[in-house]
């Protein structure tokens, strides 16, 4: 299995991966059956089993901070692209009003089917499906040829990517198709390369990828029509806080699964209520297996927020958010929801709705930031390095003179 879908194990799975924390500048870039050289842990970061500070504190209190500076650069890629997102959420309603206009069609189909032709694709379009899963050099490849040799939409193979990847977020996601087409860094594509695909794939790969190599030859970018910066328009919102007086319940979404290491977690609750984006996973057409993994979180998540909070708690996987919620908060009397802030995405999408709901029956909903959020999304208002910088500076005393721009991935924790 890539990663477990418990708390629990995704810390095991961390602990695992530590002796060979300090070869992962040296090894990730291969790419080897069953991926012995990254932590596969993005899935359990992406829903936030565990977070991206417990990753790199845990890290850092096996290694000097020298010999893991990759990984922890690689780990704080996803914190960027979220941040960067929160900043410009006008670039997710985008790509949604694209999605709608951009028909499906059977050369897509016969990618996403892994019947391409070629086999390199083909391989990974069938690894993807059957894994939920893609190391991130084999991503990076699959997106410039989508793009690039076959040229088809670069939205509908975001999409396929968000619709089976267990580690798959809006922003990640989205924004790393946009950079291989061109659009995320205006003038700069990105290529897949027949001399790169050899150098990093494993011997039995390549061999059997032989016929299909002259693909990746000679390739020819297909520049975008559009490619303008997107202007930042999001404005911090005012913090909010939690009425004490008011009888209040815990909601727990997939978007944060460990809510006991946020804020809330030296708070009581009345009663807590975990609850499954049901909407999302039929609006992207998410497969049983994704389904399945996100189900085992949720599962977790619950157990573990009876035993920490000691008050009764509900798993609810069949309605709609809004429709669960409605119906504990008037079972259990409530008059308050706190919950943690969904970044922009699906359930992000949702809230307005949902809070319209609770407002008619006279329930206030909090949403609550986590600090580390809150400190490190000023930093993305421009490109990884000068977020990496101010990052860096905080995470040791006398940063290299000697630090080189990281490169651009399609995942930053594998």
């Amino acid at each position: 299995m890539i990663c477990s879908a418990s708390r629990a194990s995704a810390l095991g799975q961390l602990e695992g991966f530590f002796p060979i924390a300090s070869s992962y500048a040296r090894d990730r870039n291969h790419v080897i059956p069953g991926h012995p050289s990254v932590s596969r842990l993005s899935p359990a970061i992406r829903h936030r089993l565990i977070t991206e500070q417990e990753v790199v504190a845990a890290t850092l209190r096996v290694h000097p901070f020298g010999r893991v500076e990759k990984f922890i650069q690689e780990v704080y890629w996803r914190r960027y692209w979220k941040s960067w997102l929160a900043l410009r959420p006008g670039v997710w309603a985008t790509y949604l009003d694209d999605l709608g206009k951009i028909a499906g069609n059977s050369d897509v189909r016969r990618v996403e089917e892994a019947r391409s032709g070629n086999a390199v694709i083909d391989h990974f379009a069938n690894e993807l499906v059957s894994t939920g899963y893609l190391h991130n050099h084999a991503r990076m490849w699959f997106a410039a040829w989508w793009v690039h040799e076959a040229r088809l939409p670069w939205q509908l193979g975001a999409e396929f990517f968000f619709r089976h990847l267990l580690d798959g977020d809006p922003a990640s996601n989205i924004l790393s198709w946009r950079w291989v087409a061109g659009l995320q860094t205006p003038g700069k594509t990105y290529l897949a390369r027949r001399g790169n695909l050899e150098k990093y794939l494993a011997p039995e790969l390549l061999d059997s990828f032989s016929g299909s190599m002259s693909a990746f030859e000679n390739p020819q970018a297909l520049q975008p029509e559009t490619a303008a910066k997107a202007p930042v328009t999001h404005k911090e919102p005012p913090p909010e806080t939690r009425a004490p007086s008011l009888t209040t319940g815990l909601w727990i979404h997939e978007e944060d699964l460990s809510v006991e290491t946020s804020p809330l977690g030296g708070q009581s609750f009345s009663a807590v209520v975990v609850t499954a984006d049901v909407e999302a996973w039929e609006q992207h057409r998410f497969p049983s297996t994704k389904r399945a993994w996100i189900s085992e979180a949720l599962q977790d998540a619950a157990t573990r927020a009876e035993g920490f909070w000691n008050c009764p708690t509900f798993l609810e996987m069949d309605l709609s958010h809004t429709g669960a919620l409605l119906r504990w908060v008037k079972s259990m009397n409530l008059q308050q929801v706190v919950a943690m802030r969904p970044e922009v995405g699906p359930l992000h999408d949702s809230l307005p709705t949902l809070q319209a709901e609770l407002t008619r029956l006279g329930v206030r909903l909090v949403l609550i930031d986590r600090p580390e959020d809150i400190r490190v999304r000023p930093f993305a208002v421009a490109g990884f390095f000068p977020f990496w910088e101010r990052l860096r500076k905080s995470l040791v005393a006398r940063p290299s003179a000697n630090e080189s721009h990281p490169q651009q991935t399609l995942l930053d924790l594998q």
